[in-house]
């Protein structure tokens, strides 16, 4: 196990700002706005050969100030407990504050190693304001820039040398998930569900969540990497800043995931927006699971999971290969199915075939159903093959790619998967012209040769 560092401070002194300059991402969402990160943030970092988890936790701040403060500083000692060293953040151009002496008083009883650094420190001028947070009886001092990069080597020089030694890991790549859908779905109880601890935040509160928060568990000696995104609202909807950057974090979440964890709140139905958010993964090629959340609360007969289905089949017809699941994750049933679902896509997703087996398919797919023509010319398929995975994407090779129909490489993609088993992610298919072939004619129609010669014209008697 790699050792664990957090980050702690007031709100808006520079946390998230620091994640990413350490981590060197843009993980996490940076704003002016107090209070944007609320949930613990775990990213990945490496300095002079040492790794290491970095986590970014909220602003520390009063109960008076913000409605979910308790839950905020419950997520900070959460991150506390979890940390072999941490990093105490202090914000240089607005002095010692109430906030740093409560935070001060909550380290006192930290069980490792804590490292004082104050951020926003530009210039030499500033440095000097930095004597005032020696007030609280700390022998030493970090002045830093977060923004700019200054005095970060030297702090993390110092940070290293308190960490542990970590023992050695295997790399296994963990399955990416990423749990998107609407406001208030129950994408963060999700998340504490599996986790088995408050995670992330939960609220009745639509856009509790504002960032997309990455999760390790291990099911089953299997890492996962899982992903609560902020609920996704239609465009007209939304109007709040922050809101626009956590919608646009979600969506790069589901391009970057492996299986797009739909969820729909089954109490509501189905509704538009879930179909539109599916799109979306669909689009991008992700592999998709739908999660009908809140069962516990539908009133069920012997037809109702029949009628949930086919409306979903016919809302997402373009989707009816993504398994459909029903859970509650307030009370957990079923959630423990999801892993084995996930399991069944994710190796269809990396299923990789090779070249003779594919064009066996292709050869006995056009034998049984011929292409129709393109401008009176026989489409002519020469060979396919596979050029990537997650999702299985094929190129076919022919001499006219534009005159294959749209229903003609539908009939090709339900072949491929048909014959390879692959009926539960997307498959991509692709035609594309053989290099070195030519578009000629076809026979009977060829154009007269040119002689350069121009045409004697025949003299009257």
């Amino acid at each position: 196990m790699k050792p664990v560092v957090a980050i702690v401070g007031r709100p808006n002194a520079g946390k998230s700002t620091l994640f990413n300059r350490i981590t060197e991402t843009r993980d996490a969402l940076v704003d002016s706005t107090p209070g944007v990160t609320r949930d613990r943030r775990y990213g990945s970092a490496t300095f002079r050969d040492v790794g290491f988890t970095l986590i970014d936790t909220g602003g520390f701040y009063s109960s008076a100030s913000d409605i979910f403060a308790d839950k905020t500083r419950s997520q900070i000692r959460y991150a506390m407990e979890d940390a072999d060293a941490i990093i105490a953040l202090f914000d240089g151009t607005q002095g010692v504050s109430p906030h740093d002496h409560d935070i001060m008083e909550m380290l006192r009883g930290a069980s490792c190693p804590v490292i004082y650094a104050v951020n926003k420190m530009d210039n030499l001028r500033r440095e000097e304001a930095i004597s005032d947070f020696y007030a609280f009886g700390i022998d030493e001092v970090w002045p830093v820039s977060a923004e700019h990069g200054h005095g970060v080597y030297e702090l993390l020089e110092k940070l290293v040398a308190l960490l542990p030694a970590s023992e050695a890991e295997e790399a296994v790549e963990p399955i990416r998930m990423a749990i998107v859908g609407r406001p208030n779905v129950g994408k963060s109880s999700l998340i504490n569900r599996i986790t088995g601890e408050e995670r992330v935040i939960v609220s009745d509160i639509p856009g509790t969540t504002r960032d997309a928060i990455d999760t390790l568990v291990t099911v089953n000696d299997r890492p996962y990497r899982i992903v609560d995104t902020a609920g996704i609202r239609r465009r007209g909807r939304v109007d709040e800043k922050l809101e626009k950057y956590a919608v646009i974090k979600a969506m790069d979440a589901i391009a970057r995931c492996d299986i797009a964890l739909v969820m729909i709140d089954a109490a509501d139905g189905i509704v538009e927006q879930d179909i539109k958010i599916a799109g979306y993964a669909h689009e991008k090629g992700r592999a998709s699971i739908f999660l009908l959340n809140k069962w516990d609360l539908v009133e069920k007969d012997e037809g109702t999971f029949r009628q949930y289905k086919d409306d979903l089949n016919h809302a997402a017809s373009y989707m009816s290969y993504a398994p459909f699941l029903t859970l509650s994750a307030k009370t957990g049933r079923r959630v423990p199915k999801i892993f084995d679902a996930v399991e069944d896509v994710y190796k269809q997703f990396s299923f990789r075939c090779a070249t003779g087996p594919l064009n066996r398919i292709i050869m006995d797919a056009t034998e049984r159903t011929e292409p129709s023509l393109f401008r009176g010319r026989r489409l002519k398929f020469y060979y396919a093959t596979q050029v990537s995975t997650k999702p299985p994407t094929f190129v076919c090779f022919v001499n006219y790619p534009e005159g294959v129909h749209f229903s003609y490489q539908r009939y090709l993609v339900n072949r491929i998967r048909e014959a390879l088993k692959l009926d539960k992610v997307p498959v991509r298919l692709v035609f594309r012209k053989r290099e070195g072939s030519s578009n000629r004619p076809a026979k009977g129609k060829l154009r007269p040769k040119k002689t350069g010669r121009k045409p004697v014209k025949k003299r009257g008697r």
